[in-house]
């Protein structure tokens, strides 16, 4: 059964605001009627991601700003969140530096999971995670607007709506200090996977130390060490290593991907029916996750905005656009050689994003079947 997807091209093709990105949002937020998913009065989380230093290809405040005045004028309470990823207060001044901040935004800009990453809730997940602890500030709210910037990732291929709340909705540290009961239990389901790291490839040029978010590696007098009780097996230090002198023992690749649909599935646990919706902005479609301390060009040219109700629908049209769509020149993309008609993310990353849209298909999240209709 096809879903409805409603797209708002990024092509302005004359001089005149209805013509803008912007207007086109406010169209899409016609279309999709805030009012039948957000009560009078309700607590509204807006979920995004604030970026980090270094990483400013984020969906902007503007736009932020536009989904917030939105669930005001449908009678609900927006706050703008996301979860602890580096120090909580260290996060937050990130995403003001990002411009995401009240002001900006227009409510309240909150850590979902508390200042220190720990408030949580144990939700039920499947048989790859067991469970999983869900942000208190996204398990308690009765809406939500999931805004996702499309881009690719390092462990999932593709960073879209399933991944902003599979592994930005769940808690970024546990009480216990255990990465197992945290986000660190998606990239290593299992509790297989560990660091593997070769001194004599290390020439001690620090990447590895200076973009892991657990602070899991230091420099001692005997070279770097890495303390695997903080490690979350993200894969950040094996991306940046010049020398392939660190990197992860084979993960699963299709074990993580279901762990991705099953994590989205448990936060999505938490809502009633109808009352979450989704934007995927596929601009600025880089080649690394927004969690990176860098951001590299655009492996296509920006398509647009996608909304809906399905988050299954709502991904496979955002891949589609990105993959029908031409590899730029100067990307990473041309780099490797992609052309046109190819995967075009999954051959510039490595890894093939669509693995987790299947899967969360397979478990009742959607339908990949859509019908897409631009406004």
């Amino acid at each position: 059964m096809e879903s409805t997807v409603y797209f708002a091209p990024a092509r302005a093709t004359r001089w005149d605001y209805s013509a803008s990105q912007i207007a086109g949002l406010e169209r899409l937020i016609e279309r999709l009627d805030f009012g039948t998913a957000i009560g009078e009065g309700e607590y509204v989380a807006i979920k995004t991601h604030f970026g980090s230093q270094g990483a400013h290809r984020i969906v902007r405040p503007r736009f932020l700003r536009v989904l917030a005045d939105a669930v005001k004028a449908a009678g609900g309470k927006p706050f703008v969140c996301d979860t602890v990823r580096i120090q909580g207060w260290d996060y937050l001044e990130v995403a003001n530096q990002n411009g995401i901040n009240a002001q900006s935004v227009g409510c309240p800009v909150i850590l979902a999971d508390g200042l220190f990453g720990c408030d949580s809730i144990a939700v039920p997940a499947g048989p790859v995670l067991g469970s999983v602890q869900v942000a208190s500030a996204i398990h308690d709210a009765p809406a939500m607007i999931v805004v996702s910037h499309c881009k690719g990732h390092i462990g999932s291929g593709y960073g879209g709506a399933i991944k902003n709340l599979a592994m930005g909705g769940v808690a970024g540290r546990h009480r216990s200090g255990d990465w197992k009961q945290a986000r660190g239990h998606l990239h290593a389901a299992s509790g297989e996977s560990s660091v593997i790291r070769d001194p004599e490839l290390c020439t001690l040029c620090l990447q590895c130390l200076h973009v892991c978010p657990t602070e899991a590696i230091s420099e001692t007098d005997d070279g770097l060490v890495v303390d695997d009780e903080k490690c979350w097996r993200c894969g950040r230090c094996e991306r940046v290593c010049p020398e392939g002198a660190i990197r992860l023992e084979k993960r699963g690749e299709d074990e993580f991907q279901m762990a991705l649909a099953e994590g989205t599935q448990a936060v999505l646990s938490t809502f009633a029916p109808g009352k979450v919706l989704y934007f995927n902005f596929v601009v600025e479609v880089q080649p690394e996750c927004d969690c990176m301390p860098t951001a590299d060009t655009p492996v296509v040219q920006d398509q647009g905005i996608l909304a809906g109700m399905d988050i299954v629908a709502v991904e496979q049209a955002a891949l589609d656009l990105i993959n029908n769509a031409v590899p730029l020149p100067g990307s990473l993309a041309e780099d490797r050689g992609v052309q046109a008609g190819q995967r075009i993310l999954a051959e510039t990353v490595g890894v093939d994003g669509q693995l987790h849209v299947d899967a969360a298909a397979q478990i009742g999240l959607g339908s990949r079947a859509y019908e897409l209709s631009a406004v």
